[in-house]
């Protein structure tokens, strides 16, 4: 599933040749996991001002209302201005006078969602309940901690929920609790402070180098100009169960928690 990193990845590779664009034609595909929600006769003649992100949303802002996309579990974006006839599995498109946008999902668990302002109740029904976004201002130690303390849960599956912080998915989860030397299995109530600061630096440093190295692309992801991510060649855990930790030498562990695979060291990770 495309996480944080490969949907800015993603919006980097496009947001400059889209900005001030005039879209000239949507073409609908087969119905994705949400409806579009308008006519899309409504988005012919706008403008596109800009695409930003929020936790795994792109946001499109237009002249007249805001456009939501989701890659959901395998969808990808290609802007181009020549990008062929559509495929079985592109299920939807915006032609621009600047090139074309066009979503690539061959399971259908992405969206594009159109609503009239990000205060709209149907974008707050999507974004409202997200948690800080890590890469900026407000994802500071004191409301960390704070929110660690309210929660009994295992870290990592709290870490994936996204309601502390978004975009931590479970490779990048993995790899920042080796970083701060966190055990995944402990209650996220019972991480001391220095721990806690420790764990947001390495969110934080982890999600960085994987925007600067194009995401990850463990199966199919790609970015809009149709290049690979690479932060997978470089892991310390995620999928090396049983090969020799790269600081301790002990074998990597796998154990599931809520359906998703962990990995961890457990001379490194001790609780």
């Amino acid at each position: 599933m495309p996480e944080l990193p490969e949907v800015e990845v993603t919006r980097l590779s496009f947001v400059d040749q889209i900005k001030d664009a005039k879209i000239t034609q949507v073409v609908m595909g087969k119905p994705l996991r949400w409806p579009l929600s308008c006519d899309p006769q409504i988005l012919i003649g706008q403008k596109v001002k800009t695409v930003r992100r929020r936790s795994k949303y792109l946001l499109m802002d237009l002249e007249r209302g805001l456009l939501m996309l989701h890659l959901g579990m395998s969808g990808s974006l290609r802007f181009s201005s020549d990008l062929g006839p559509l495929g079985p599995h592109d299920h939807f498109e915006l032609q621009t006078n600047k090139g074309t946008l066009r979503l690539h999902d061959p399971r259908r668990f992405g969206a594009v969602v159109y609503a009239y302002s990000e205060q709209d109740p149907l974008a707050q029904k999507l974004l409202g309940h997200l948690g800080v976004e890590p890469l900026e201002s407000g994802f500071e130690d004191a409301y960390f901690m704070r929110s660690l303390k309210a929660h009994v849960m295992a870290i990592k599956p709290l870490l994936l929920a996204g309601k502390v912080v978004v975009g931590v998915g479970n490779i990048y989860a993995s790899e920042a609790l080796f970083m701060a030397g966190i055990r995944p299995t402990l209650s996220a109530k019972r991480i001391s402070k220095a721990r806690a600061q420790r764990l947001r630096l390495s969110i934080i440093e982890v999600l960085t180098r994987a925007v600067q190295l194009g995401g990850s692309s463990l199966k199919d992801f790609s970015n809009a100009d149709g290049q690979n991510g690479y932060f997978q060649l470089q892991t310390n855990v995620y999928d090396r169960q049983g090969q020799a930790c790269k600081q301790c030498q002990t074998p990597i562990k796998m154990v599931r928690q809520g359906q998703r695979s962990t990995f961890y060291c457990p001379l490194c990770q001790r609780r």
